[in-house]
Parts: C-alpha cells; structure tokens; sequence
C-alpha cells in the first residue's frame, strides 16, 4: 500500500513535471501590425467617402473624393489665358514677306547690274549702290526677325508659366481624389461623406493584417542566443490547455536595452533590462491586434 502511494507520487510529479515544462518559453509579447493613418490632402467637403471598418482595400483603390469644383474652373481659366497669350505669337514668315520680296528683287537687279558692269555698259558705282541695297534690306529683315523671335520667346515662356500653375492645379485636383496607399484592413473611420475636411486630417487607420509580427523581450543571456533571420515558433491560446502554433522569423532586434514594459507583473521583473525583438508570423486570420502570445526560439 505504502509503494502503491510513493509509485503515484512519483508519477505525478513526472507528469506536473512535464506539463510545466510545455507551458515554458523563451518570451512573451502582444501582436502588431503596422498601421497607416491615411489623412486628407485638400481642403473641403468630402462628397464621397466609400470606407467601412473591417473592410479589405486594395493598393491605389479610390475611396472618395472631396469637392474640387472650383480647383476645376481655376483650370479652365488657366487653360484660356494659355490660348489667349498663344494666338499673341507672330508670325515670321509672314511678317518679313514683304522685305524678303524686296531683297529677292533687289538681288535680281544686282546680278543685272553686274554683268552690265562686266559688259561696260554700267558703272562701278551702280553696282555698288545694288549691293548697298541688298545690304540694307537684309539687315531690315535680320532685325524684324530679331524683334519678332523675341516677342515670341517671351510669350512662350508666359505660356510656361501658365502651364506650371496647372501643373500646380492638376496636383491640386489628384489629391482631392481619395486614394488608399496599400492593401490592408480598415481598423478605424473617422469621417464621414459631407463632412468639411483639411489637409492633415485623419481620414481612416488601415493595417497588412495578413502580415503581423509579435514584439517580445529577451534578456540579455538570451540576446546571444538569436540573430535576424532565425525561425522561431509562436503560439497562442487554443483552448484552456492547448496552443496553435505559428512559424515566424526574426526581423528585428533592439540594439539598446530598456527597462521591462509595465505590461509585465511582477515590480521585480519590470526593473530588468531587456531587449526588444519583433518576430514576423503570417497570420491565417485568427491572430488580432493586441492578442498576447509566446515564442520559443528555434536554435
């Protein structure tokens, strides 16, 4: 009988034994994503805000939109002084006709001149009042060309200009346009359609929940022990006395040591110096933000 009671004694410690021992690991911590405030980029009203808390977003999808109404006929305006200052250029080829006739027929009557000349039927001096002439007229012509070329040098660069303020306007006009930036999952809405916006203001909070990492702390023994890129294994609650296990990664390790988080019980534990570290873990839909966890590192 005294046997029978040592052998159940024994056989219970083993068995306390190995169930404290399952319930052992390397660290523990909460669950992350990494958020993403997505603000207004323009002032105004929001006409259209198609955004629901737990809805799934794709990158670059349009989400709504804030009234741009007069940004639009700012560039309409703008688009017409660029026309009216264009229809202002010259044309050189038509401003200077006339003197390029007149040189032509001045040429004409030089090379005449010229072999009269070579025939001693003209003199000299009549061949030098000929290239005189041409001399004259080609210069008339250079500095219209001069004078035209300027004045449309400068309405092109005032057309330049115009086009920059719409460049301005159109840039305007994109960030009235809400636009989600990533994929992920809408955790938090803080607007609503016909409300007044401005630049800056929070619009919706969304997260990759697909891809989260749990923050853990190690102390210092344990810091040489990992290293970035390690697996380790990372389990949650599944039940009062089971777990659900999930592979993670290593993807970051503190370089400076800090005091334990108050998120930790004991007073004594919280004043040890540890080392933060996020392991990365895919998450199959049932891992949350915030929900605690435990990792043991795979050595």
């Amino acid at each position: 009988m005294k046997f029978r009671f040592i052998l159940l004694s024994v056989t219970g410690l083993m068995l306390f034994s190995c169930k404290s021992g399952n319930d052992k690991f390397d660290a523990a911590g909460n669950f992350e994503a990494v958020e993403t405030m997505v603000s207004a980029e323009a002032n105004g009203k929001i006409l259209a805000f198609n955004v629901t808390e737990g809805q799934v977003l794709e990158q670059n999808q349009m989400v709504g939109y804030i009234d741009s109404a007069q940004l639009y006929l700012t560039k309409l305006q703008l688009a017409q002084n660029r026309k009216a200052i264009l229809s202002g250029r010259p044309d050189i080829a038509v401003q200077i006709e006339s003197l390029q006739k007149e040189l032509d027929n001045a040429i004409t009557d030089r090379n005449r001149i010229q072999n009269l000349v070579k025939g001693e039927v003209a003199s000299q001096k009549q061949l030098d009042d000929a290239n005189t002439r041409i001399a004259i007229i080609q210069a008339k012509i250079d500095a219209q060309k001069s004078v035209l070329t300027t004045s449309t040098t400068t309405l092109n660069e005032q057309s330049n200009t115009i086009e920059i303020q719409m460049a301005q306007i159109n840039d305007q006009l994109r960030k009235c346009r809400i636009v989600n930036p990533l994929k992920g999952t809408v955790l938090a809405k803080y607007a609503e359609p016909f409300e007044m916006t401005m630049q800056g203001r929070p619009l919706y909070k969304i997260a990759d929940i697909d891809n989260m990492f749990i923050r853990v702390y190690v102390s210092e023994p344990q810091l040489s022990k990992i290293k970035l890129g390690q697996k380790a294994v990372v389990l949650i609650d599944s039940g009062k006395k089971d777990y659900k296990k999930y592979e993670g990664t290593i993807s970051w390790i503190s370089d400076k040591a800090e005091f334990t988080p108050k998120i930790v019980q004991t007073k004594e534990e919280r004043v040890t110096l540890v080392y933060a570290v996020k392991v990365v873990v895919k998450n199959d839909g049932f891992l949350k933000i915030g929900m605690p966890g435990e990792v043991n590192f795979i050595k």
